[in-house]
């Protein structure tokens, strides 16, 4: 014992104690386990199965493919334990399993993990007994003991007595919400390429900065969506704003379409132009990096009216009194129709962009395979221009949707929606792109 503190115990419910064998002999783990930091029990449901095979798994009721795991030997492998403490299930539908939890989990006495296999375990067992689920990510294992046994390391070698230094715990991956620094050791220089400089002079205040800085552009580079919930404060922020970076966003273009729409009465027809649509569209791609913001209307008074504004704002009064307007306002182009601002993209960019509708309402069943996320948006981006077409009065016409190459899944489409166009193009854009995009 490495004190007198009593080591943190974990239960594991599984149908192979064998497949843990081996991770916790070797390494940290084994030395940690001998050291008796933490203990490990296994209990196997098959021991309390009433079946002469010691079958634990039967066909789903209902009907379909695989075998589902009987509730009778779980419940009775559960109950067998005399202090569960902290009952866990390895499963899709839990929290997300992060370093923030390995560190609550870190400060148990008792955790019991339970694995599933075949197509699951009877749902009972959770109207039965308090079980917490934790899921280790969107990906599909044979059963719970791999993902188990990543919960266990990740949690144990956050005790006491588990690492050499507790500055290496502190100091890794994900310990402050940002991915580590970059390492070197010996030798000095190899194949040409030389340890940075700074980390030679042993100026611990460089060396612990320059640590800092590269924690941050790796994040951004690798992880970004990291940044989201990282511990910064406000001097990692202004470096984080001067890191050069290529940005998709710089590919993508909303097109607010006024014809063809659907009116108030149901029909198709065209839309007049909104002043404040067409400001706030155009400050949101400016904020975002956006490409050209094109403006469709098939009516000329409509486009020279467009044209008015813009001009007020990026050579005329408005320009003087307000630089940061003029600045988003040179981003709209007119164009009479879908057509026009394609190739008005493949004009400045030299490919026809991918077009995608966009819509309040879930679309069609024949035009759901069409649907396309946010995340879908700006891995298209990344290396080809976008055009996302934003609907007018009711939306967006079907005669439109059909021309478009995709539909990016509606903003809300299981709760009311009352959004103008401006504030769900806000939403879109920060979904698509958030803040590191």
């Amino acid at each position: 014992m490495i004190d007198d503190k009593p080591a943190q115990h974990w239960q594991i419910i599984t149908l192979f104690p064998e497949f843990f064998a081996s991770p916790l002999d070797c390494g940290l783990l084994g030395k940690a386990l001998k050291n008796d930091i933490f203990r490990v029990s296994f209990i196997n449901p098959r021991d309390f199965s009433d079946n002469i095979h010691r079958h634990v798994d039967d066909r789903p009721y209902g009907g379909g493919a695989g075998m589902v795991m009987q509730i009778d030997p779980m419940a009775k492998a559960i109950r067998s334990i005399d202090n569960p403490g902290r009952l866990i299930l390895l499963s899709p539908r839990g929290r997300p399993f992060d370093e923030k939890y390995a560190r609550d989990l870190s400060n148990e006495k008792t955790i019991s993990l339970v694995c599933g296999r075949y197509e699951g375990i009877d749902e009972r067992l959770g109207q039965i007994f308090p079980i917490e689920h934790i899921c280790t990510g969107p990906y599909i294992l044979n059963g719970g003991e791999t993902a188990a046994m990543a919960v266990l390391e990740a949690s144990v070698r956050l005790l006491p007595g588990f690492m050499g230094k507790i500055e290496s715990a502190s100091e890794e991956s994900f310990s402050d919400g940002l991915l580590e620094y970059p390492h070197y050791t010996r030798p000095e220089v190899y194949e040409g390429r030389q340890v940075p400089p700074i980390l030679l002079g042993g100026n611990h205040k460089f060396i612990n900065a320059w640590r800092r800085q590269k924690s941050l552009e790796s994040t951004l580079q690798y992880r970004p969506e990291m940044l989201d919930s990282a511990t910064m404060d406000s001097a990692d922020v202004e470096y984080l704003k001067n890191i050069p970076r290529r940005r998709a966003a710089a590919n993508f273009s909303f097109c607010l379409i006024h014809h063809p729409v659907y009116l108030e009465n149901g029909k198709t027809g065209t839309s007049s132009l909104t002043n404040l649509d067409i400001h706030d569209i155009a400050r949101i791609s400016c904020s975002y990096g956006m490409g050209s913001f094109y403006v469709v209307s098939p009516l000329h008074d409509q486009l020279n009216l467009l044209r008015d504004i813009t001009r007020h704002w990026t050579v005329g009064p408005g320009s003087q009194a307000n630089p940061d307007r003029k600045k988003a306002l040179e981003l709209v182009r007119p164009a009479e129709s879908l057509a026009e601002a394609q190739a008005a993209v493949r004009e400045r960019t030299g490919r026809l962009p991918y077009t995608l509708a966009s819509s309040a309402a879930w679309p069609h069943k024949k035009d759901a395979g069409k649907l396309i996320t946010a995340a879908d948006a700006r891995g298209i981006a990344a290396g080809h221009p976008v055009l996302l077409c934003l609907g007018t009065a009711r939306g967006l016409a079907r005669e439109l949707i059909a021309e478009c190459d995709g539909i990016l899944r509606p903003v809300r489409f299981i709760s009311e929606n009352h959004l103008s166009v401006r504030a769900a193009a806000a939403i879109m854009a920060d979904r698509i792109f958030g803040d590191y995009c």
